[in-house]
C-alpha cells in the first residue's frame, strides 16, 4: 500500500470509530464536494478533506467546546487538533514531506480559510454540514442550537455555496423551515462589502 492510500484507510479507520454518528458519512462527503467543486484536485487537499475533523473520532484527544467561551477559538483549537494527528499519521505512513506540510496547513485554515485551497476545503466542509450533518445535529441539540450553528455556517460559506445551501431541502419539513430561517437571520448580518447570492 503506498503511503497515501495508508494514510487515507487510516484515517477512515479511526473515523468510524467515531461517537459523533455523523462523522464518517461528513468526511466522505466533504471529499465528495470538493472533487464536486475542483474534479482534478491533488491529494493534499483530499487527505485534508477526508480528516478534517480527525480529533472528534478520538475521545482522548478531542477537543471540546465546553472548554472555550469563544465558539471560533473552539474552531481554532479543533482544527489544530485534527492537524496534528493527520501529521501524525502522514508520518507513520512515509507521506512526502511537502504533501505532508500542505495537509497540515489546509486543515489548520479548515475553518477560516484565508487562501484558494484553504477555501475550497472550507467550503466543501461547510456545504456538507448541510448536506449530511445538521438532521443528526438536530437531534442532538434542538432547535435554537441548531439555528445558530447554521447561521455560522452559512455566514462562512463563499457565496457560489450560499447558493447551494439556499436550495437545499428536507423530508423533513421542519428541519427546511429551520434552514430557511438560519440563511435570512445570517443573511441580514453579512456586510454589503460581501457578495450575497441572489435569492
Amino acid at each position: 500500500m503506498d503511503s497515501i492510500n495508508c494514510t487515507k484507510h487510516r484515517i477512515r479507520a479511526i473515523i468510524a470509530g467515531s461517537r459523533v454518528p455523523e462523522d464518517p458519512r461528513h468526511a466522505e462527503n466533504t471529499l465528495e464536494w470538493l472533487l464536486r467543486l475542483k474534479p482534478n484536485t491533488d491529494e493534499a487537499l483530499q487527505i485534508a478533506a477526508l480528516g478534517h475533523d480527525i480529533d472528534r473520532a478520538i475521545e482522548a484527544r478531542k477537543v471540546r467546546r465546553t472548554d472555550f467561551a469563544d465558539y471560533d477559538a473552539f474552531k481554532a483549537a479543533h482544527a489544530r487538533k485534527s492537524a496534528l494527528i493527520l501529521k501524525e499519521i502522514m508520518e507513520a505512513c512515509g507521506v512526502a514531506p511537502d504533501i505532508e506540510e500542505q495537509v497540515y496547513r489546509l486543515v489548520c485554515r479548515h475553518e477560516v480559510g484565508g487562501d484558494p485551497r484553504a477555501e475550497l476545503l472550507k467550503d466543501a466542509d461547510g456545504i456538507s454540514y448541510f448536506d449530511v450533518n445538521l438532521p443528526l445535529y438536530y437531534e442532538r441539540n434542538g432547535w435554537e442550537e441548531t439555528k445558530r450553528r447554521c447561521v455560522w455556517g452559512y455566514r462562512r460559506l463563499s457565496a457560489r455555496m450560499r447558493t447551494v445551501a439556499e436550495n437545499l431541502s428536507y423530508d423533513d419539513q421542519e428541519l427546511t423551515a429551520l434552514l430557511k430561517e438560519a440563511i435570512s437571520e445570517a443573511s441580514a448580518s453579512i456586510p454589503e462589502s460581501e457578495p450575497v447570492p441572489a435569492k
